[in-house]
């Protein structure tokens, strides 16, 4: 699912105390919105899946670095379920299915070829053939779908190939510049957000 801050309907005390808490450290409103509306938008996702109602649902990230509220998120009550968010600036998507899922939203920077993001996220041979920034925007919505799945890290990504061999993608454009890959080891498909 994915859609404007805005069009995700849902009150914000579903979130737990320690989303508040980070959300309030946004210093821009845009910001704020989109990292709430994200968070919100994984559990109507995950609610969807389980068949429950989403303020049912806890929200969970633990970091061994950071600590709480940074990591990869899951649903206290049904940890077996794989879940992911994104958020850029006006757009925010979500995805929940069983096993591994990673979301990735990006928007495509204007102009020439980013060529400092370029030589930082693709390998010799995706650098050799990307002439575009929505190309390598492509490349690195996948990428980051991956690192959210725990199989690739930022120091890896010019090591890594697209090679999803046993996974499945679903990519999408919104508007003119805004990417989304969605990677999944269950057949996916994109669904509206609920009115």
């Amino acid at each position: 699912m994915g859609g404007r801050p805005d069009e995700v309907r849902a009150p914000d005390d579903w979130l737990t105390e320690v989303e508040r808490e980070r959300a309030a450290r946004f210093r821009f409103e845009a910001d704020r919105d989109c990292f709430v509306a994200a968070h919100l938008l994984v559990r109507v996702c995950a609610a969807a899946v389980l068949g429950v109602e989403p303020r049912e649902l806890t929200l969970l990230q633990h970091c061994h670095l950071h600590g709480p509220g940074h990591g990869r998120p899951s649903i206290e009550q049904a940890p077996e379920l794989g879940v992911s968010f994104s958020h850029t600036r006006g757009y925010v998507c979500a995805a929940a299915g069983p096993g591994k899922v990673g979301v990735d939203a990006e928007h495509v920077p204007p102009g020439p070829l980013d060529t400092l993001l370029a030589d930082r996220v693709l390998n010799p041979r995706e650098r050799s053939l990307v002439t575009g920034n929505d190309e390598l925007i492509r490349h690195w919505t996948r990428k980051e779908a991956l690192i959210k799945r725990g199989e690739l890290t930022m120091d890896k990504l010019r090591a890594c190939e697209d090679d999803l061999s046993g996974r499945h993608l679903l990519e999408w454009s919104v508007g003119p510049d805004i990417r989304v890959a969605v990677i999944t080891d269950a057949l996916a498909r994109r669904a509206p957000l609920p009115q």
